[in-house]
């Protein structure tokens, strides 16, 4: 065999090894990319779910439901794009589905806000931040077409709602702890900054807040001029005593 020959077949057996390599190579970061995507959207999955969670905690409207089911379903149908096999992810797309189905037919439109008072500051951090994360959610469904804007409209209002009525709640029980506590310029800072933030709201319960604030409010300024008052008076009546003394002590010259 000549030396030519030899160093062709060498040739052509590196760059076949080359190219195997190559493929190897393309189809561990396509595995890589397959299984990174699934962790991707499994999270979404996840996170959305427990949002659908919180509502034990909030009250959810029908189409918070149906947008929450809609934004899991949709990931898992791409789950099960980029793995067919995935018998269990089958399974949760079929009871989503259900779900989806179920809600629709009852075609529930709710402005319920009502929901359990935060009893403490904690508590109250948890809602805002739930509630946080479900404005984000539907904004971002909204903006991928997934939530019609009429309905993104609605509830976007519903959770600013829940949103201020958390805020105005703790401040109103924190106010109330300060003046038990004799903290009474903590108390009337508090009731101030809720009212700044329902006087720019026209809403029944904004209404109603803003005069529920009003007569602590009310009360915290009568509070305060009383002490004023007495402040005053405790001065002049040392001045006065201050006076007579030393005038006293002149008279006995």
């Amino acid at each position: 065999m000549s030396t030519g020959l030899i160093i062709g077949l060498i040739a052509v057996l590196f760059v076949l090894v080359l190219g195997y390599n190559v493929v190897i190579q393309y189809k561990i970061q396509e595995e890589q990319k397959r299984k990174q995507e699934i962790m991707r959207l499994s999270a979404v999955v996840n996170a959305t779910e427990e949002l659908v969670g919180f509502a034990q905690n909030l009250p959810f409207s029908n189409h918070l439901y149906i947008c929450l089911y809609t934004r899991m379903r949709d990931s898992l149908l791409n789950i099960k794009s980029i793995d067919p096999k995935n018998k269990e992810v089958s399974v949760r797309i079929d009871g989503i589905k259900g779900q989806i189905e179920h809600l629709q037919r009852e075609e529930i439109e709710t402005n319920d806000v009502r929901f359990s008072v935060p009893k403490s500051d904690k508590q109250a951090i948890i809602l805002l931040k739930i509630v946080k994360r479900l404005k984000d959610t539907i904004r971002t469904e909204h903006n991928k077409g997934r939530f019609a804007t009429q309905y993104y409209i609605a509830e976007n209002k519903r959770l600013e709602q829940i949103q201020l009525r958390i805020n105005v709640e703790n401040a109103i029980k924190r106010s109330n702890d300060a003046l038990a506590g004799g903290q009474h310029g903590t108390a009337l800072q508090l009731i101030k900054r809720c009212m700044d933030l329902l006087n720019t709201k026209n809403d029944d319960y904004s209404t109603q807040a803003r005069e529920k604030l009003q007569v602590i409010l009310d009360r915290l300024e009568n509070k305060r001029q009383t002490k004023n008052e007495e402040e005053i008076a405790k001065m002049r009546e040392k001045e006065r005593d201050e006076m007579e003394e030393i005038f006293g002590e002149k008279k006995k010259w």
